[in-house]
């Protein structure tokens, strides 16, 4: 029986030795495609007209420095549409404040209104672009959490003319303010997630920076499938797959995402997006569970084993003692090359983050460990607290109710209706 269970074991950690070379070699991958595609971004030259929605509620981290990224893009042609829930939303002033600091960017700020069968988010994009300009060609999509560089509106839209190509997607970098273990948790866990991003990203969208043709848009009847929906990118990644379009990661579109956030904030954030991708895209949800569950159990059963080898003298303790530290060399070297790629993205944030960085490289295990939790907290249960206001979901992805606190009862009336504060440019 003792024999049959170290056989187990043995045959588990190769699996998973491999299974984190395997990693290492796509984190390679990945850093070697952001480094080809980052050499020369002047060659980024879009035509026709781009319509940007930023989607805004409350005030995120440094706002202001938010939105004057998002009003200096070098971009030639392009307009920009800021979408706010009611004119009581502290991001409100703050818009139109940066608006007038950049008189010379076509801008507008839509007042959308209360949500009443869908996300507050997805309630403002529908009615941002129910009437669309003629001469808009592209659409782009960016958070108000994101801080993109200059060139990342022409990265975005200037790939969407290839064929069969559906959209482009950046993704997040975080930039944490402190470091605090909190913070540094969610840095390495978004570092990791982002190393499975290269030249294909399978159809998968991030919400916070991409772009897709206006032809696309409306062939693909992208309005319709939000209908009372929560997540807008996870509805369109499905929507790129049912119709066997490619989805492009275009390293330049990764944008600067400031944070900063307490132990119970990060953990709340893990579960939320691992809970949305549950009921969007359970396939990419059980991945991650299985990954981090087979990951986890490794260093559970390498404890186990090494415990039971000092006990009675069987196996040898340097079983557990070799594979540990094969697995450890592997999670360091992992470590070492996503955190390399900070002075490809973001080189004026490499001498700040030297603390929070070292905790991916070397404490890559209890990042795991925190990983698995946050993916196997999200396991059961339907009920999305989301900027705010509570959503609960139903199986396959549609907004059952909404949950706001009483505070927000007393605007009810004049949110009703949407109407806009434009300024000419």
């Amino acid at each position: 029986m003792e024999a049959c269970g170290v056989t187990a074991y043995l045959v588990l950690a190769g699996a998973i030795i491999i299974e984190s070379l395997l990693l290492a070699l796509l984190t390679w991958e990945h850093r070697r495609y952001v480094r080809s595609c980052m050499r020369n971004l002047s060659r980024h030259q879009p035509d026709g007209r781009v319509a940007l929605f930023v989607p805004c509620k409350g005030l995120d981290l440094d706002l202001a420095g938010n939105l004057r990224a998002i009003l200096r893009q070098d971009c030639d042609n392009y307009e920009v549409t800021f979408i706010v829930e009611n004119i009581d939303d502290p991001a409100y002033e703050a818009i139109r404040h940066a608006m007038s600091r950049h008189p010379w960017v076509p801008a507008k700020v839509v007042v959308a209104g209360r949500a009443a069968d869908c996300g507050q988010k997805v309630h403002n994009l529908l009615v941002a672009t129910e009437h669309l300009s003629q001469r808009i060609q592209y659409l782009a999509f960016v958070d108000s959490d994101a801080r993109p560089r200059p060139e990342w509106l022409r990265a975005l839209v200037s790939r969407l003319d290839r064929p069969n190509l559906g959209a482009v997607t950046g993704y997040r970098w975080f930039t944490p303010d402190r470091s605090t273990v909190a913070n540094a948790l969610v840095y390495s866990m978004n570092c990791d997630v982002m190393s499975f991003l290269t030249r294909s990203s399978h159809h998968l969208i991030w919400g916070g920076s991409w772009a897709i043709r206006r032809d696309v848009f409306e062939s693909i009847e992208l309005r319709d499938a939000w209908q009372r929906t929560l997540s807008d990118d996870l509805v369109a990644s499905r929507l790129m797959r049912s119709h066997g379009l490619e989805v492009r990661f275009e390293p330049a579109c990764v944008v600067a995402s400031p944070l900063d956030a307490s132990m119970g904030e990060a953990m709340s954030f893990i579960r939320r997006q691992y809970l949305i991708a549950r009921l969007y895209t359970f396939d990419w949800w059980l991945f991650s569970l299985l990954a981090t569950t087979f990951s986890n159990l490794i260093w559970i059963g390498n404890l186990a084993v090494l415990t039971l080898s000092l006990l009675t003298g069987s196996p040898s303790p340097w079983i557990p003692i070799t594979v540990s530290a094969m697995l450890y060399l592997v999670t360091v070297c992992r470590g070492w090359l996503r955190q390399d790629l900070v002075q490809t993205y973001f080189p004026q944030w490499e001498g700040v983050s030297r603390q929070i960085r070292r905790l991916d490289v070397w404490a890559n295990p209890l990042v795991e460990l925190a990983h698995w939790i946050g993916v196997v907290s999200s396991t059961f249960g339907r009920f999305v607290h989301w900027r705010g206001i509570g959503y609960q979901v139903l199986p396959g992805g549609q907004v059952q109710t909404i949950v706001r606190n009483d505070a927000d009862e007393s605007s009810e009336e004049e949110d009703a209706e949407p109407f806009l504060y434009a300024k000419a440019g």
